[in-house]
């Protein structure tokens, strides 16, 4: 292991001697959505669509593939295409059969989304990955920081066999892992196969705490929740004054899923010598960037490793107050974009999803750089620690409360908040009969494990507490009145943040004193 990590740290000084010659962002992403066409002419969804005419007739392909293919979101991708994936059908949206599928976070309709990952789309995980790994050289961190261990935190990489045996089903980490060079998974992962595949969160911590002292840790790559849980059970259980009395040598830690900023000051506590933070943006339908270079306040998008952006601007134009997409929006490709405009994001990719709207919102820090940052989703979600609870999810909540506890629940709104290092999400409801908070917390949480599997995980780690506060319903008319937004075309926000919460609940305090 010690030769192999000197290898690679005299490879990556020997790359930073070289300067690597670079395309304009358009000609990357005219090649990809080429080569797109190309491999997706065949295909049921290419036939449809007409890929070969527009190939072969048209003098702009770009423009012609905007025009007549829609756009999609997972539920009218799924239930025309991918579901056909699902039942073992080749050549649906992309070449072949899938033999892999994603669970992402829930929809309306079930607790998961089955997201189709292909040969392909595996193949261009790794060259984001090795992209990522050379970008270091950007970065001061110590050559031998790369003969040390890579401690992965994620989801569990046991994956689920279909009942028909065609296909495996799980967290995108598990089938990146099932897919990971040999060389990587026997010398550098950590925590190793074995604990990576116990499917229980809870017992996965604990098989890592116990085995921490015999890795020699250089890189961490996890959510900022689950890795904060992680260290500070490693520092408490073994006394120390920081990680590094255990892991000297951990000099970068790799995040992404939500904002790290609520979480910095509580890793540099944890930290006694210097980390680089390194932001990255993954997702079930892929890996899109990461940031390349120190000082940067943007994700850097790989635009050649067959993934095609295009982007909508996130204004009442384009969508309506549910975060819906109105029919026929402008979209703009890679070299049309302007920095600091709310965009929501796109994507056409070689795991066969076409024109599909991803749910972030994104702006450009750096148009000329094609470095990102993200902003928010297109929809209201709560996610302070990855639990990603829609208004969906919220509302089928307080409908099991109501037919539970055979109560008339008028108004609610819910906000999340820093508690005890970790989160917390506050329930405010608003109800004229007589409830019980207790109970209705219960049903609540019970209901959002259910429906969400995000909640579930984070529930057993970063999101502490669940509180329920139950007021009159005349006290949201009040408020709306109070913000001059009482009428019949103004509705309470089911999800409270930032300024709009501070004037809640300086609202509420009001009616106290």
């Amino acid at each position: 292991m010690a030769l192999l990590g000197t290898l690679i740290a005299r490879s990556l000084r020997i790359r930073k001697q070289f300067t690597i010659k670079v395309a304009p962002p358009r000609i990357y992403q005219r090649r990809v959505l080429r080569n797109l066409l190309e491999r997706g002419q065949y295909t049921a969804f290419g036939k449809k669509y007409g890929f070969d005419k527009m190939l072969s007739e048209s003098l702009d392909w770009e423009k012609e593939f905007r025009e007549k293919v829609p756009l999609h979101n997972y539920n009218s991708m799924f239930s025309e295409w991918w579901h056909r994936c699902l039942e073992g059908e080749e050549n649906v949206t992309w070449p072949g059969r899938v033999k892999y599928f994603a669970l992402s976070s829930g929809t309306s309709e079930s607790a998961s989304k089955h997201i189709p990952v292909t040969r392909d789309m595996i193949r261009s995980t790794k060259k984001v990955g090795f992209k990522q790994f050379y970008s270091m050289t950007n970065f001061d961190i110590p050559p031998h920081t790369f003969e040390k261990g890579v401690l992965m935190l994620g989801g569990s990489t046991s994956l689920t066999e279909s009942e028909r045996g065609d296909y495996y089903e799980g967290d995108m980490s598990g089938i990146s892992a099932k897919n990971m060079p040999r060389f990587l998974s026997n010398f550098f992962y950590k925590p190793g196969q074995k604990i990576s595949r116990q499917p229980k969160w809870d017992e996965r911590i604990k098989l890592i705490i116990e085995n921490a002292p015999k890795w020699d840790v250089g890189i961490l790559c996890g959510v900022p929740a689950w890795a904060q849980i992680v260290l500070e059970e490693i520092v408490k259980t073994y006394k120390l004054n920081s990680i590094h009395d255990m892991w000297p040598n951990l000099a970068i830690y790799i995040h992404g899923g939500v904002s790290f900023e609520p979480y910095k000051q509580n890793f540099k506590r944890l930290f006694s010598k210097p980390v680089t933070f390194i932001e990255t943006y993954m997702a079930s339908e892929g890996s899109f960037g990461f940031q390349a270079r120190p000082g940067a306040k943007g994700i850097k998008l790989v635009l050649n490793v067959g993934i095609l952006y295009e982007f909508v601007p996130f204004n009442q134009e384009n969508f309506d107050e549910n975060g819906e997409l109105k029919q026929h929006p402008q979209t703009y490709f890679i070299h049309e974009v302007k920095e600091d405009v709310e965009y929501a994001v796109v994507l056409s990719t070689c795991a066969g999803a076409w024109r599909y709207l991803i749910g972030d919102v994104v702006k450009f820090t750096d148009v000329k750089e094609h470095e990102i940052m993200i902003v928010g989703r297109t929809k209201q979600f709560l996610s302070l620690c990855g639990e990603h609870t829609s208004v969906d999810n919220l509302n089928k909540a307080i409908d099991a409360v109501n037919q539970q506890l055979n109560v008339q629940i008028k108004e609610f709104t819910v906000a999340g908040f820093p508690y005890e290092n970790l989160f917390a999400h506050k329930w405010y409801v608003g109800c004229d009969d007589p409830l019980d908070a207790a109970a209705a917390r219960k049903i609540i949480d019970d209901t959002l494990c259910a429906i969400n599997d995000d909640y579930a995980v984070e529930r057993t780690s970063a999101l502490k507490e669940v509180i329920v506060e139950v007021l009159p319903t005349q006290v949201f008319i009040d408020y709306l009145k109070h913000t001059g937004k009482f009428g019949a075309m103004n509705k309470f926000p089911r999800v409270l943040k930032g300024k709009q919460y501070q004037d809640w609940q300086a609202f509420l305090d009001g009616r106290k004193g």
